[in-house]
């Protein structure tokens, strides 16, 4: 997966006057002043692949790794301490040979001389036409180049890191960067205090073998460096580094970072999302008001020259629609792990959108997203235990379990699979066994007791109430149009939710899987409020026809109705592969289906329960507004 670095945006009572695509940080380190001369410690991450026409790879490599044979520090590299949510999604921070000294140009600085034996050579040269990126870390900011947007003209700093090399797509050569000019871009504070607030590093692939009898590598030359693959290859790592003022100040130093792409496609998936959501509140409104509020007021009408009034429609099922409906105890599973999964990933938003997500704090993101969902426990315990008493379910223990187990089950069992062709690819992606440790630590003894907790308090408020009986014999359903049937209609009802939120599904698979941060943290927010918004009336309105239909049995169709945007997810996934992708190995296309399975599946939950919650709470309000004899 990509890296979260967060990146707030200010929405409040005065959204009106404040653009969505500026924001505002909130440091989540302080400042480091430098004096002249001060030693700037430069870190090295992963090597990960870059997104730049396709995507080549999923797997990324340690800096360190023996096949690189880039240069080590005197003593070894050190690790340096990061996040939770860091770790998950990649990040293997370690110290590197570099010195870079406060205010002091140098160039040409021979850095080590390594040896690469041919085989190691032909694995660099192949990662090189994969677009593998190097990533360095100087005071906290990422190393980038300077770039301008060409839709927009703007400028901006890509955080994608720099070329591992260069590959020729005519002549098939493939020429090694060993030469890397470091441009630090400082602020003053004083005179004699100096803050970076800009890194930028640009590589050059250079022959820079000794010439004259000397011993120092030549960094002037402008032959570019082949790796043979016949035969062992000597090469000299070489750096060059320059300081240049700047007038940006250190608290908006992330600003040159955080750029948006594509703003007017963000706006358009806005506006197209919310002209969605209101065309379909406006069509449940109609419904509500127009034809419902008419059955029921000839429903409750009282006829003096009849004695009997014919029921039909919705109202002939009054007796059916609370039966219980088939697997109740898979249902209410499914329906509070969703709901679970909605407030986590609501809470989180909020959180990036107000700008508490610092983008100095990497991983922050998935970080808070590990804590909610862990501390959020509770929610699905509740929603479930409630759910199940109300569908009139007895077997209350063993819903306790699934409830606190199956899905974390599934999701962790399937994200094991995918770390273990991690590890046989010797990635660095993989998760240690001590973040693995550590998760399974927090399932245990935070997020499954929260979870029980929370049952025991929905079993104390006990089932919701009907408002109409259940008729002890159920009757014959009629035939009903195909579109009503559960799979068509699952279909066609995930069309409209995901089409208010597809485009912004583009930038959000490009962070997941092309390593491009993503920052649109507004855009986002709104559109998953219109996404919930578009899912609810769905379903109500599906929920509505199915009823004329003389169906009763609407709670899984319901539940099918909402999480059937997953459907369409996933086939965008396919799309994305199709198009944006281009994997030259086994390994990468199986971690990506199995991302596009967990990131469907857990859409597919979210959706299902959001829709189902929906239904219900609409249904309970038309039959409690009708009088039934």
């Amino acid at each position: 997966m990509g890296r979260h670095r967060g990146r707030g945006r200010l929405l409040a009572l005065a959204i009106a006057f404040i653009p969505l695509s500026t924001a505002f940080y909130l440091p989540g380190t302080a400042p480091r002043d430098y004096r002249y001369g001060d030693s700037i410690e430069v870190y090295v991450n992963s090597l990960t692949p870059m997104l730049n026409s396709k995507l080549r790879s999923l797997i990324s490599y340690d800096y360190y790794d023996q096949v690189f044979h880039f240069c080590q520090p005197d003593g070894g590299p050190v690790k340096q301490p990061e996040s939770l949510g860091s770790i998950l999604f990649g990040d293997r921070i370690l110290s590197s040979p570099y010195q870079v000294d406060m205010m002091y140009n140098t160039s040409c600085n021979t850095l080590c001389r390594s040896h690469v034996p041919k085989d190691d050579a032909k694995f660099i040269n192949d990662r090189i036409k994969e677009d593998y990126g190097v990533n360095f870390i100087i005071d906290g900011l990422p190393s980038s180049e300077m770039r301008q947007d060409v839709k927009t003209g703007e400028i901006f700093l890509d955080a994608q890191g720099f070329n591992l090399g260069k590959a020729d797509p005519q002549t098939q050569q493939v020429a090694l960067n060993n030469h890397y000019d470091i441009w630090i871009q400082y602020h003053v504070k004083d005179n004699a205090q100096y803050r970076v607030v800009g890194v930028m590093v640009y590589p050059s692939s250079r022959d820079s073998s000794p010439v004259d009898g000397s011993s120092a590598a030549n960094c002037k030359t402008d032959r570019p460096l082949f790796l043979s693959e016949t035969n062992d290859n000597d090469i000299y790592y070489t750096y060059s580094v320059n300081f240049i003022p700047s007038d940006i100040p250190w608290g908006l130093r992330w600003d040159a970072y955080l750029h948006v792409f594509d703003p007017k496609i963000h706006w358009f998936s806005l506006i197209n999302s919310l002209i969605i959501a209101s065309f379909l509140v406006f069509m449940v409104a109609m419904v509500l008001y127009r034809t419902i509020t008419k059955d029921i007021s000839r429903y409750n009408a009282i006829d003096l020259s009849e004695d009997v009034q014919e029921d039909y429609g919705w109202k002939l099922v009054h007796g059916e629609v609370f039966r219980v409906p088939d697997r109740p105890m898979v249902l209410s599973v499914f329906v509070g792990n969703g709901i679970h999964l909605l407030i986590m990933a609501g809470v989180t938003l909020i959180f990036a959108l107000f700008g508490f997500l610092s983008p100095s704090n990497r991983g922050s993101l998935a970080t808070v997203l590990l804590i909610c969902w862990t501390f959020f426990g509770c929610v699905s315990g509740y929603v479930s235990a409630r759910t199940y008493s109300t569908l009139g379910g007895e077997q209350w223990k063993p819903n306790l379990v699934l409830t606190a187990i199956l899905v974390p089950t599934v999701v962790f069992a399937t994200i094991g699979l995918l770390n273990l062709f991690l590890i046989g690819s010797s990635a660095s992606g993989a998760v240690p066994f001590g973040t693995i440790l550590a998760i399974l630590l927090l399932w245990f003894v935070i997020s499954i007791p929260l979870s029980v907790a929370g049952y025991f308090y929905g079993l104390k408020h006990g089932p919701f109430p009907h408002p109409v009986r259940v008729n002890p014999i159920p009757r014959q359903i009629p035939p009903k149009p195909w579109y009503l049937n559960t799979l068509q209609a699952a279909i066609l009802g995930g069309i409209l939710p995901f089409g208010a939120a597809f485009v912004e599904l583009y930038f959000v698979l490009s962070s997941l899987f092309g390593n491009r941060a993503y920052y649109a943290f507004g855009f986002l927010f709104l559109t998953f409020v219109v996404l919930v918004l578009t899912t609810a009336t769905v379903t109500v309105l599906f929920t509505y026809f199915i009823l004329c239909a003389e169906e009763y049995r609407w709670h899984w169709r319901a539940f099918m109705i909402g999480g059937g945007q997953a459907f369409w997810l996933f086939a965008y996934g396919l799309w994305y592969w199709a198009s944006r992708l281009s994997f030259d190995n086994f390994t990468s296309v199986v971690l990506y289906f199995g991302y596009l399975f967990i990131v469907a599946l857990l859409d597919f939950l979210l959706g299902g329960a959001i829709g189902y919650i929906s239904a219900y709470f609409a249904i309970r309000r038309l039959y409690t507004s009708i009088r039934v004899d």
